[in-house]
């Protein structure tokens, strides 16, 4: 072979060598990236990389489920179930015997009846420490009467009100245990973004222990239906009736929001919540556990935002600052440091303000009786000149003008029976017979108070409860022939003693007997 033949030969095997580690290396980069792929896929990630070469993380379906699940098994043992009882109407009461005169008697006594029944609620709530103390919003335990906390375990208490704030709607309950209460903790409201994902836990109509899921639609959300204070977040998380109170969650658990109120046309979930940020909860909770109500700061004015067509017209720098449009309070601190309706207000205490909002707040939130300087610019001859007034401040009025609920209003009626809410007369031989009562001992239910506790008795899944015309033959073991044997019993009870009571009753001519079973509380 000539040397050209040979030169020919080696440089088309180097050709053929190059194309294979070409080849070779492209196979070996492929598979690793293949193999990547399918180590993502396999451990539940995949990420993609984004133009500032940083990366972010979507979870699968069957990640982000038992999260779900996690967080729901951690926090539903603190959601509590709050039930609640109002009493009969007093001021329709009042004006039925005003006018009873007037009123046929049949329609009087059904008028009578109807008034005298109780009203019961439901709501939802959150033990946030372990010795008891219950968040919930001021709406479900308002003019309640009775207020019981059913825990996830069956567990029930009876609740104390410790106060409430009808700014931010929010009350804190208190119960009391043999041993600690799980607990939730407060997240920080002020870290939520758009989109995270959120869990609510309640009782919609009732039925406790529901979990919904959501996203957070919307933050600092504002409405002319809203109180000064409450800019809610607002979320899709599926909210009904019976949700107030409860909890919405954050992917750690923690709570970020108070379920508080729906935007709806129907009553019912139309997809948008509104959940009261848990940074304003937990402040709230706060001052209530400490003082029992929440005092805010108060200068006795009406302020307006100001505006660009403000600014413009007045010659301002910028559109900050707020109006007084009125002196609300002629009395009031801002009438004695000076100030004066069109004076706009740019600075509280040495922070600048806003708008009529950011005023509001900022003057709320300092303590009752602080002497704060108020910067404020003045018109004079046509020109505005800056003016520092000092201003001690009052608290601010309820918005009904009210004394917050400390505590709800309680039932102080005695009945004859001391505790349980039942009034009892001897059963006589006249009276059995007129009840068909005959061979039956004991003591015979004139009445049972709607707001006793013997009226929430009920057995066969809440059909049957303590009736007038019962006959109680024993209780916890001791026979009852009189009502003094009845209240020899009943006025040792103490509260978390267990009740059983044995009754007969005459339905249709033929005498039965039940068992009630339950706590007194």
């Amino acid at each position: 072979m000539s040397e050209s033949s040979k030169e020919q030969v080696n440089n088309t095997e180097q050709v053929i060598l190059r194309k294979l580690k070409i080849y070779i290396i492209a196979s070996a980069a492929f598979c690793l990236i293949t193999g990547v792929a399918i180590g993502a896929i396999f451990s539940g990630r995949i990420s993609f990389a984004s133009n500032e070469t940083a990366t972010s993380t979507v979870r699968t379906p069957e990640a982000l489920s038992a999260t779900f699940a996690e967080i729901a098994k951690q926090v539903e043992p603190a959601v509590v179930n709050i039930d609640t009882k109002m009493g009969g109407q007093e001021e329709a009461s009042n004006e039925l015997e005003e006018n009873k005169e007037k009123i046929p008697k049949e329609l009087l006594d059904l008028f009578r009846q109807r008034l005298k029944r109780p009203v019961f609620g439901v709501g939802s709530g959150f033990i946030v420490d372990a010795e008891g103390y219950v968040l919930t919003n001021r709406h479900v335990i308002e003019g309640a009467s009775r207020i019981t906390v059913r825990l996830q375990n069956g567990e029930e208490y009876r609740a104390t009100v410790v106060g409430s704030d009808e700014e931010t709607d929010l009350a804190v309950l208190k119960v009391k245990g043999t041993k600690p209460f799980p607990i939730v903790k407060f997240g920080d409201s002020g870290s939520v973004l758009v989109g995270d994902w959120v869990l609510a836990i309640g009782s919609p109509f009732g039925l406790d222990q529901t979990v919904t899921a959501g996203i957070i639609s919307k933050l600092q959300r504002e409405s002319p239906q809203f109180t000064s204070f409450q800019k809610f977040l607002q979320t899709d998380a599926a909210i009904n009736r019976g949700n107030s109170g409860g909890p919405l969650v954050n992917m750690r658990g923690e709570v970020i929001g108070v379920n508080s109120q729906i935007a709806t046309t129907t009553g019912d979930y139309n997809g948008i919540g509104f959940a009261l940020p848990s940074n304003e909860a937990a402040s709230v909770y706060q001052k209530i556990r400490a003082e029992g109500k929440v005092r805010r700061g108060y200068m006795g004015v009406n302020p307006e935002s100001v505006r660009s067509e403000f600014a413009k017209v007045y010659g301002l720098t910028e559109a900050k600052g707020a109006i007084i449009v009125n002196i609300s309070d002629p009395t009031g601190p801002a009438a004695k440091a000076g100030i004066q309706a069109g004076d706009v207000i740019i600075e509280v205490n040495g922070q600048q303000i806003e708008g009529s909002q950011d005023m509001i707040t900022k003057v709320a939130s300092m303590s009752v009786g602080q002497t704060i300087p108020i910067t404020a610019l003045r018109e004079v001859n046509g020109k505005f000149e800056r003016k520092i007034f000092n201003v001690t401040l009052g608290e601010r009025p309820s918005l009904s003008g009210e004394e917050e609920i400390l505590p709800p209003k309680q039932n102080d009626k005695k009945p004859t029976t001391l505790k349980l809410g039942l009034t009892l007369s001897e059963l006589t031989p006249q009276t059995a017979n007129a009840n068909n009562l005959r061979d039956v001992r004991g003591a015979i239910i004139k009445d049972v108070d709607p707001n006793g506790v013997a009226a929430e008795v009920k057995i066969g899944n809440g059909r049957d409860g303590i009736q007038a015309s019962d006959v109680i033959t024993r209780i916890n073991r001791s026979n009852v022939a009189s009502v003094a044997d009845f209240e020899k019993v009943a006025k040792d009870l103490k509260e978390g003693d267990p009740v059983v009571i044995h009754i007969v009753r005459n339905e249709r001519g033929r005498l039965v007997r039940r068992v009630f079973q339950f706590t007194y509380q």
